[in-house]
């Protein structure tokens, strides 16, 4: 039986019927058998790689952090001046100070003075942190990555650390440079990117020394 409604009015309910079907569909549907198969398969990235100490979320391994203590000095504003704590293994800078509501870079090209002149400072503190010639300073350990949130280090700046890290704790050098070996990660795939270090799960290893 011929519908007697007009041609533009069936037209309009064929578009609202496939309207909902894809909603659904595509809305409800794959969101949540996605959600099921992140949850089932990969259950610590798919909730943000919460890094847990004693049951309690105390960070994530995606985002770096600053390991730093009270210098007991105050700067022109009267707020405390934070330096490198010696006892945790440290990150690369960051231009957000690890904020994940402002990440970014500098913006500051290689030839700005500024910058020119933060690498320099922060290649003599380093120097100095770590009891080396500021020749012996990996580029990671002045440079701040494009997002001012990545955790990872090279090995090289790990290896670096390994000596005032023991000596801080107490600890056998040779266990230290175990807790690097146990957390340094290949190219990704074997074949992207460079070897690394995530400090976020090195200096959770080395609380859980104790």
């Amino acid at each position: 039986m011929a519908s007697n409604l007009p041609g533009s009015v069936r037209q309009f309910g064929v578009a609202l019927r496939a309207l909902l079907v894809f909603t659904v569909a595509l809305g409800i549907v794959y969101p949540l058998v996605m959600t099921g198969v992140a949850q089932a398969l990969f259950h610590g990235n798919a909730n943000g790689s919460i890094v847990k100490v004693d049951g309690k979320a105390v960070a994530s391994d995606l985002i770096g952090q600053a390991y730093t203590m009270d210098s007991g000095k105050k700067d022109d504003d009267g707020k405390a001046i934070m330096v490198a704590d010696p006892k945790w293994f440290q990150t690369r800078p960051s231009a957000s100070s690890y904020d994940a509501m402002a990440s970014g870079g500098s913006n500051l090209g290689p030839n700005n003075a500024d910058l020119v002149a933060a690498v320099e400072q922060r290649r003599k503190d380093v120097a100095a942190l770590e009891g080396v010639d500021p020749s012996q300073v990996p580029p990671d350990a002045v440079t701040a990555s494009g997002s001012g949130l990545d955790p990872n280090i090279s090995p090289a700046y790990a290896a670096l650390q390994v000596n005032r890290v023991a000596r801080e704790r107490n600890l056998p050098v040779d266990k230290v440079q175990q807790l690097v070996q146990d957390s340094t990660e290949g190219r990704t795939l074997g074949f992207l990117g460079e070897p690394r270090v995530n400090v976020v799960k090195l200096n959770n290893a080395l609380a859980a020394l104790g």
